[in-house]
């Protein structure tokens, strides 16, 4: 076993569960809130979950941080995307300038952003990008893995050390975000290889494809996924076979978190590949993961399901890059407000409670 193989492995064995005491805590509250039962559907839930992160009933994301993490992936040769490579490096700097769908919404909702170059190809110069680059992109994947299994053990603990700066700077929640043309190609390959699902099933045409080059991608994915035999047993190996270094680095992020006891919320399609990748390597850290929009792409309904949670917007979304965080904070705030600021039936509230002792316990508000 490699050092950064130990390492990640024994890393792996820090995540713990949520706080199980405070999320009592936190369900008590709820149900002492002057509100019929259930009422506020999801927000009661997100404010619950949010307690067994923290291990406090009352919480405030005052500094909130989306990480977009951006490569490039060498499969982009085989005709895979409509857009040429040059776009990542270019949309990473226009990120740090707030002028991609994801950093305009960001900056609007006061967010922090940090543009992570993790496998970019083309040469740029924009000091804002922080440089944690493996390699000049993966290799092409429908000829030869995408990286080495050292590679992919890199990005996941560069991901890692990303969400554990963020704790030590303060950061009360995670974005995942990304940018990296053909990396819709390496997540239906994720996606696959971890579940067994089809082609079909998991691919889509990411940002537009014709009809031609549509069938060329789907294609392309089951020659790589056939040609490599990825084992869905070691994630690490599915990865590095035919992952790319944005996805892996964002499954260190997602682990990070879950570490750092720091809620991290899922993005779209590439996010939720690295999200259910984390999950496979670490079952507990799904219970630190918050969903945002529903992503377009068709892959990631079956992704959303494996991690056993449901998408709070539906907006037609499939932008990526850390798009629907932004929005999923301001939902998280409304949780937290509702928690913290209700009034409390009996003398806070004025209100006898007791006419709802015969819909307590029932379905009635439940979502």
């Amino acid at each position: 076993m490699s050092d950064r193989e130990e390492r990640f492995t024994s890393f792996l064995k820090t995540i713990t569960g949520p706080d199980e005491a405070a999320r009592r805590l936190a369900e008590e509250r709820q149900a002492a809130l002057a509100k019929p039962p259930g009422s506020l559907g999801k927000l009661e839930e997100i404010s619950i979950r949010l307690a067994g992160i923290t291990g406090k009933v009352k919480n405030s994301l005052k500094k909130k941080r989306i990480i977009a993490l951006c490569a490039d992936n060498g499969v982009v040769e085989e005709g895979v995307s409509s857009s040429p490579v040059s776009v990542t490096a270019a949309q990473a700097v226009n990120m740090t300038r707030h002028k991609t769908g994801m950093s305009s919404i960001a900056a609007a909702f006061g967010c922090e952003i940090q543009v992570v170059d993790v496998g970019i190809k083309c040469d740029y110069d924009c000091p804002l990008v922080l440089n944690r680059s493996i390699a000049k992109g993966t290799k092409n994947l429908h000829k030869e893995p995408a990286m080495t299994r050292e590679q992919a053990l890199t990005a996941l603990l560069t991901g890692i050390e990303l969400a554990q700066q963020a704790k030590e700077e303060g950061v009360d929640v995670i974005g995942v975000g990304e940018m990296g043309i053909g990396n819709t190609t390496t997540s239906s390959l994720v996606l696959m290889a971890l579940t067994g699902i089809s082609v079909e099933q998991a691919t889509g045409r990411g940002g537009g494809l014709t009809d031609a080059a549509f069938a060329v991608k789907k294609r392309i994915i089951s020659e790589s996924l056939a040609l490599h035999k990825p084992d869905p047993k070691d994630v690490v190996d599915v990865l590095s076979k035919v992952g790319g270094f944005d996805i892996a680095a964002m499954c260190g992020v997602f682990l990070g978190a879950a570490a750092c006891r720091i809620p991290v919320v899922i993005d779209g399609f590439i996010s939720v590949a690295a999200a259910l990748a984390a999950k496979s390597l670490c079952p507990l850290s799904a219970e630190y993961m918050f969903p945002s929009h529903a992503s377009f792409e068709p892959g990631y309904s079956e992704a959303i399901k494996q991690l056993g949670l449901t998408p709070w917007l539906q907006l037609g979304m499939r932008l990526g890059e850390g798009s629907g965080c932004p929005i999923a904070f301001a939902v998280m705030d409304a949780a937290c407000a509702a928690m913290n600021d209700m009034a409390l039936f009996g003398e806070e509230s004025e209100i006898d409670d007791s006419y709802l002792a015969e819909i307590r316990g029932k379905d009635s508000f439940s979502v």
